[in-house]
């Protein structure tokens, strides 16, 4: 059974692979199996409307059932900010570290309790007729303005959950995957999961 994930981004990819090992009838594939691809623009204004997009666009193009997610965070005191944006804070090509560094140089401009926000992660999954499902998670921490940890990618080592004590970058994989905003937004997508698989297209 094919399903695509709609993300070239290997961090994400192998995070997917591990939250789906639980449906192992589906044949996982990323973009990076479709070199000749070309994504839509992400022009939506919120993770929903960006998600449809990205899933139904790559399900009509690829012709098979597609996942594909959105995720930011988002710090109320910056104005919602970087929200959508997050992967393109500092510029259209600008890499992880870029963004953090623009990030740290805002957080210092709050006061301590103003640094905290939440990551949000919204997942679509859909087939050339249309998306079927699409669902958010959301987690909530604080913002460090020092870097800590060497795991994880994006904003990860600047963010501290709550009640952990640690930034998503100090914990290991398996502990950030059972409570991670993409976790949480997977898990409201299992039972789609489940009723679909019999769907698929078979490989």
């Amino acid at each position: 059974m094919k399903l695509i994930i709609a993300s070239k981004n290997l961090h994400k990819v192998r995070e997917y692979r591990t939250m789906m090992k639980q449906f192992p009838k589906f044949d996982l594939f990323s973009l990076n199996d479709f070199p000749d691809y070309i994504p839509p623009p992400e022009d939506g204004k919120t993770f929903e409307e960006i998600v449809s997009t990205k899933a139904h666009h790559a399900a009509i193009a690829l012709n098979e059932w597609v996942i594909a997610d959105d995720s930011g965070l988002v710090i109320p005191a910056l104005n919602n900010t970087p929200g959508i944006h997050s992967q393109r804070y500092a510029g259209e090509n600008a890499s992880d570290a870029d963004n953090r560094h623009k990030l740290i140089k805002e957080l210092k401009n709050l006061k301590e309790h103003e640094r905290v926000g939440y990551f949000v992660c919204s997942i679509a999954i859909a087939s050339k007729e249309g998306v079927k499902k699409v669902v958010t998670g959301m987690c909530e921490g604080t913002l460090l303005i020092e870097e800590r940890g060497r795991h994880g990618f994006g904003y990860d080592p600047l963010f501290m959950k709550y009640d952990y004590g640690k930034t998503f970058a100090e914990l290991d994989e398996d502990m950030k995957n059972r409570i991670s905003h993409r976790r949480k937004a997977f898990d409201k997508l299992l039972s789609t999961l489940e009723t679909l698989a019999p769907l698929c297209t078979t490989s």
